[in-house]
């Protein structure tokens, strides 16, 4: 079980980066490469410079729409190997004045190496999907 909460625990932190909006803050939570698969596609970023440009837009937009914070609700949490946890939850975004903003299906596949936890793929999806 301590592989499994290291990973959740890592997801928290990364949720904590990622409200900051600060790109460089948060995709260093990611594996290099990286896959992100999303209804509009799937995207393989090599680095985190690449990722760094992918999200960009998804950052400029959240900041449009007063984004504030996100937290993650876990829904599930699946341990396949030693170096592999899958965990499925709810990203739930709220704006600055703490006003609900969306909620987002998101499933991480995270991997372990050299000691660290890292989002190695990510997919995005129906909110209501991946319930157990």
């Amino acid at each position: 079980m301590i592989n499994e909460e290291v990973a959740v625990r890592t997801l928290v932190d990364y949720y904590a980066a990622f409200s900051t909006l600060d790109v460089q803050a948060f995709v260093r939570f990611f594996n290099e490469p990286a896959i992100l698969v999303a209804p509009q596609g799937v995207i393989a970023a090599a680095t985190h410079d690449v990722l760094a440009n992918v999200v960009q837009g998804l950052v400029d937009s959240l900041r449009a729409k007063g984004f504030g914070r996100s937290e993650l609700v876990v829904r599930r949490v699946e341990r396949l190997s030693d170096t592999a946890t899958v965990v499925t939850g709810t990203a739930v975004r709220y704006k600055a004045s703490g006003e609900e903003l969306e909620r987002v299906g998101v499933t991480y596949v995270m991997h372990s190496a050299e000691n660290h936890w890292r989002i190695a793929v990510l997919i995005t999806h129906d909110p209501d999907s991946g319930r157990s």
